[in-house]
């Protein structure tokens, strides 16, 4: 059996869930990530993996109508996963369903039109005036009305499942490949470059809710013997350059996928200092898993499912607190016993609720269903 993932756009992060749906799936059966690529290539952590890709160079309407017909050649497998309730995914899967009429799972794992109400009633409007956008808020404040029209509905978190109901998935990680007793730490710190200093570290894309200029900040009330490491940013974007000219701050480019643990074993501490904001309330980041998977201490917020997930392996304070954001990191890096504790606690959650086994168990049925005769 051939499963079509379509990723809303191949040339950006969002194409992270879907290439992990695939890895979940290929196990299994055939699988492929298809869907427009509003970029120049393949969104990069994702590119040299072992998922196919096939996608269509695309841009905004009207251009973007004539792509179309391109698009659903594309999407040819016997079960269809739309990863996000957005036009450029779950809307091409509607349209390929009644084209080939073959089940319909949407994934999703952010509230999308949650990400339109940071900048207010002003900001929204703009959204809503701009239809050029294929993916902007009009046309996902639409294609979300239609969440109920899919076959079967997965959710990356509570609140998601709150609001769209489905069956929870959250995000996992192959925890028998990222096993930390694979991976060299002293050979990634000396890669690194940072010497004897303490490694706290940020992976992944920085976006403004992320709390990346909190993080910033509060390494840099730490001292000298304390280094932040912001892995997967690229230098000449968001905050980067700024960011850089800290001493206290070292940026390193996007990395592939398959080369996260080669870096973040590397960490004295791992940060996922997420913001409270229409963004984050029902996002849980995917970057968290990376940390438990390889056994790191990690230090987070109390934002959406954050609490719960690091229960009893993890230090979570108050969202846009920078001193206890610093004390919580300041507190790891002095007690190396409990930073290890809490390292191991959360690799042991991982395996339990978050790794490919337990995600397998969930959606191979839910397949298998969807396909079985009636």
């Amino acid at each position: 059996m051939k499963v079509s993932v379509l990723a809303a756009d191949l040339s950006d992060n969002a194409t992270g869930r879907a290439d992990l749906l695939a890895r979940l799936l290929s196990s299994r059966y055939e699988v492929e990530v298809v869907g427009p690529r509003f970029g120049a290539d393949v969104w990069m952590p994702a590119r040299t993996g072992a998922i196919a890709q096939r996608s269509v160079k695309a841009g905004r309407y009207p251009g973007f109508a004539q792509r179309i017909p391109a698009l659903l050649e594309l999407v040819d497998g016997d079960v269809l996963i739309a990863s996000k309730p957005r036009p450029t995914s779950f809307g091409l899967g509607l349209l390929a369903r009644a084209r080939r009429k073959r089940p319909l799972v949407l994934d999703i794992d952010d509230w999308e039109v949650g990400f339109f109400s940071r900048s207010g009633a002003w900001g929204r409007t703009g959204r809503a005036l701009n239809l050029a956008n294929p993916n902007g808020l009009p046309w996902t404040w639409l294609v979300e009305k239609l969440v109920s029209r899919a076959d079967a509905i997965t959710v990356a978190s509570r609140f998601l499942e709150r609001r769209f109901g489905g069956t929870l998935l959250p995000h996992v990680r192959d925890t028998e490949a990222w096993d930390p007793a694979r991976y060299d730490g002293r050979a990634a710190r000396a890669r690194l470059g940072v010497g004897d200093r303490k490694v706290v570290m940020f992976l992944g894309t920085p976006r403004g809710h992320k709390g990346v200029d909190d993080l910033v900040a509060a390494v840099g009330s730490l001292g000298p013997g304390v280094i932040l490491t912001l892995v997967g940013v690229d230098p000449a974007r968001s905050g980067a350059p700024r960011w850089s000219a800290a001493s206290h701050v070292r940026v390193i480019g996007e990395i592939p996928f398959d080369d996260v643990p080669r870096y973040l074993v590397a960490a004295d501490v791992v940060a996922v200092p997420q913001r409270a904001t229409t963004d984050t309330v029902g996002q849980v980041p995917a970057k968290l898993f990376d940390a438990m998977a390889l056994g790191r201490p990690i230090v987070s917020t109390s934002v959406s499912m954050i609490p719960e997930i690091l229960e009893g392996c993890g230090l979570v304070v108050e969202p846009g607190d920078v001193p206890a954001l610093a004390g919580a990191i300041k507190r790891l890096l002095d007690d190396a016993d409990e930073a290890a504790t809490l390292g191991r606690r959360a690799r042991a959650r991982c395996e339990v609720r978050y790794s490919f086994r337990v995600a397998r168990s969930i959606l191979f049925p839910l397949l298998d269903q969807l396909k079985s005769p009636s």
